[in-house]
């Protein structure tokens, strides 16, 4: 006979899967840090650039552009940082701020996820751009803030249907629109620098892997709200967020690091 849990045995289930989860992603982020800069010593940096009008001629009337290297980004910290966000978001749900998780998880929605993705997912988003050749300041600025709107609009789904008998999609349409924009960027620059054979073959991996995951998130929220199964069960979805969140993040961390051994452009 298959014991059906209660509602305080899920949710204490749950708490301690958040603190497993701070600790998974915590070991993760140090281990990154650890092994780059005190065994191996070794770390890329790409470089962030920018591109300012700098010389005008009046005979032609043509103004040109300079190329300027602002600053170098350490990859490993950018891997390091979304793991500590997300390491972050698990220990004061899973302390300090439980009981404030707990009540919104019973009202149907969790905050603290989609504030911590709005930062995590847009960093992932980051690093991936930087690595197929998206490296120009006011680029990535854009693409970082419509990732993290991407997930404000995760936020205001569950926020706008706390009040309605029928369930309004209008939240979920705009954060798919605008969580398309940032992969659509990626992919011209990815499969315009592979038809010159420049680009190396984890960076395909990486695309095809963390897209899948990304747009399960969407898969989830959708069976969510339309009651599919299991996902009946709030609970449910929470877990499986969890889980889509380790495994997305796992997998960028390790093919970032194992594929940036050897030196980038």
């Amino acid at each position: 006979m298959v014991k059906v849990q209660t509602d305080e045995e899920k949710f204490l289930s749950l708490r301690r899967f958040n603190a497993a989860m701070f600790i998974l992603h915590l070991i993760q982020a140090i281990a990154i840090l650890v092994i780059t800069y005190l065994i191996i010593q070794q770390d890329v940096s790409l470089p962030v650039r920018s591109y300012f009008l700098s010389n005008y001629d009046p005979v032609t009337q043509v103004v040109t552009e300079s190329a300027q290297t602002l600053f170098e980004m350490p990859l490993a910290i950018l891997v390091a940082g979304f793991l500590f966000f997300s390491a972050f978001d698990h220990l004061i749900i899973a302390g300090p701020l439980y009981k404030r998780y707990r009540a919104g998880l019973k009202e149907g929605h969790n905050y603290f996820r989609w504030y911590e993705y709005a930062f995590s997912s847009s960093l992932m988003i980051v690093v991936i751009c930087m690595l197929v050749g998206i490296r120009e300041i006011s680029s990535l600025i854009a693409i970082f803030s419509i990732t993290a709107c991407m997930n404000l609009f995760g936020l205001l789904m569950e926020k706008i249907n706390q009040r309605t008998e029928k369930v309004d999609w209008t939240a979920y349409i705009y954060g798919c629109f605008a969580g398309l924009i940032p992969w659509a960027a990626i992919a011209i620059y990815l499969f315009g620098a592979g038809a010159e054979g420049n680009v190396p073959d984890f960076v395909y991996w990486i695309f095809l892997t963390i897209a899948i995951f990304y747009f399960s998130f969407a898969f989830n929220m959708f069976l969510q709200y339309k009651r599919v199964g299991r996902w009946k069960d709030y609970l449910f979805g929470e877990r499986v967020y969890i889980i889509l969140s380790l495994v997305a993040k796992t997998a960028l961390a390790w093919q970032v690091w194992a594929g940036t051994l050897a030196p980038l452009g």
